[in-house]
């Protein structure tokens, strides 16, 4: 007969047992690693389907670069520093007349602050509402379904989950020898937060965050000259479209200098920066000079440190998780989405490569159309896209039609005196399916929404030029490209 120490001894788990039981009792159906707006949307999926799920994200508000340092701050800086170039340059003309017009620098920031802070606590009111347990920490996978976090409060947590969705998003990359250091040779994040507006700033890479950015400052007094090493602007851009862009943006003042490579950056004895620049196409090399240098040269997948190599999940040469049609990386329990895997880095590319996932993970048609995913630039005027360009087509193979329309043959657009460019459109020559739409122009952003939906559904030139559109409104437009491609429109 065993003794009373004996017995108790044998009915007491060891260490181990103790963890896996726990491990059990906290398992979720989806452990989703990341709370950008590919990882937070999936999340909330997840709970509205049923799912128990854990959110792990280690930058203690949800939201990712996005909302936190990218598209959200930097959409209100773009907004508020229109409002201002406004101000000065257009009110007068419209029989507004503004006395001692200034600009706080600080406030500006503040209103950029409030809009992060307020809708960061609105995702976390969205958890709640899901039901969406929330641990914040770096969290590194540590078996095929098992996470283990470094709590921001201290201490360590294990979450275990029947699947785990990589939605660890991407950071700035730089030039080699290069070296960020977020106050005189920033990244995107130094750029929103500067302590006060450069009389000069040097924009390295032409594309959509350098562009914006440097709008931004341009329209608050900046000198900005862009350093692009290919030769042309946006480079994934219709190529017609990304000229025209181009001219409106020297019209603000911006500099560009194309076909240039940036060699170093030093600082001089007066503490300006000076970039060293070659230009590829002439072999000469020059200086350019200036407060501030941003680099904006992409963007890379966060996939350095959370435990990939543990579990054995594959990943390209550049770090993007390598996933199948469903999104399932080489380990069954284990899928990854947005920057983390191929394709652009689009925080709504990541959102509905999220709710996807989530649905098929629930067994139903989760579907992404990558034909159909737009693009924009939050210039003034914006640029926005969808589909194919003319290049495309033409490297394709495909036989198209083409339908213009300028802005200022629309009344809307006149009456706000605000008409530079226009919208293209692209269709199947034989079939007259919309294969591309580009639009550059007032709210650009807002009127391509028009062109994904009737993408999205198969749709015709024919079908949006035969569709009302509202009088007067830019949408007319979008309506008179249409009927450039099947016909002719009315007002051009």
């Amino acid at each position: 007969m065993l003794g009373i120490r004996s017995l108790s001894r044998s009915l007491r788990p060891n260490v181990s047992q103790v963890r896996n039981m726990a491990a059990s009792a906290e398992q979720a159906d989806v452990i989703v690693l990341g709370g950008g707006p590919g990882g937070y949307v999936a999340a909330i999926k997840a709970g509205q389907l049923g799912m128990k799920v854990t959110c792990i994200e280690k930058r203690g508000t949800l939201g990712g670069t996005c909302l936190n340092v990218g598209c959200i701050p930097s959409k209100a800086l773009l907004n508020a520093s229109h409002m201002y170039h406004d101000a000065e340059h257009n009110f007068k003309s419209k029989g507004i007349n503004v006395a001692g017009l200034s600009l706080d620098w600080g406030t500006m920031q503040q209103y950029k602050d409030k809009a992060i802070t307020g809708l960061t606590q609105g995702i976390e009111g969205l958890f709640k509402k899901n039901k969406v347990d929330y641990v914040k920490g770096h969290g590194r996978i540590t078996g095929p379904n098992e996470v283990t976090v470094d709590l921001l409060d201290g201490g360590t947590q294990t979450v275990s989950a029947k699947n785990i969705i990589i939605a660890s998003g991407s950071e700035p990359s730089s030039l080699p020898g290069i070296t960020i250091d977020e106050e005189k040779i920033v990244s995107s994040t130094g750029a929103l937060s500067l302590p006060s507006i450069p009389k000069s700033l040097t924009v390295v890479g032409g594309g959509v965050i350098g562009l914006e950015m440097g709008s931004v400052y341009a329209r608050l007094g900046s000198k900005v000259t862009v350093v692009e090493f290919l030769d042309r602007i946006v480079p994934t851009a219709d190529l017609e479209m990304g000229k025209t862009f181009m001219r409106a943006l020297k019209k603000q003042g911006m500099d560009f200098k194309l076909s240039h490579a940036v060699q170093s950056i030093s600082q001089n004895a007066q503490g300006q920066m000076v970039a060293e620049v070659k230009n590829v196409k002439k072999d000469t090399v020059s200086e350019i000079e200036s407060e501030i240098v941003l680099i904006s040269t992409g963007r890379r997948p966060n996939t350095d440190d959370i435990g990939l190599d543990k579990v054995g999940v594959a990943t390209d040469k550049i770090g993007r998780v390598v996933v199948d049609d469903h999104f399932k990386t080489n380990v069954p329990s284990i899928f990854a989405i947005g920057d983390a895997i191929t394709g652009p880095m689009l925080a709504h590319k990541a959102e509905e490569e999220g709710i996807a996932c989530v649905e098929m993970l629930a067994g139903l048609g989760g579907h992404v159309n990558y034909d159909a995913i737009p693009g924009v630039v939050y210039t003034w005027p914006e640029l926005a896209d969808v589909g194919k360009t003319e290049e495309d087509l033409k490297a394709e193979g495909v036989n198209y039609k083409v339908g213009k329309f300028p802005f200022m043959a629309n009344s809307r657009a006149r009456t706000n005196d605000d008409a530079e460019g226009m919208v293209k459109m692209l269709s199947c020559a034989e079939t007259d399916r919309v294969l591309g739409i580009h639009i550059l122009g007032p709210g650009a952003g807002e009127l391509i929404a028009e062109g994904v939906l009737g993408m999205e559904y198969g749709c015709s030139s024919e079908d949006i030029g035969r569709t009302c559109h509202a009088h007067p409104t830019l949408s007319e437009a979008f309506k008179e490209a249409a009927m450039a491609v099947y016909d002719k429109p009315i007002h051009f």
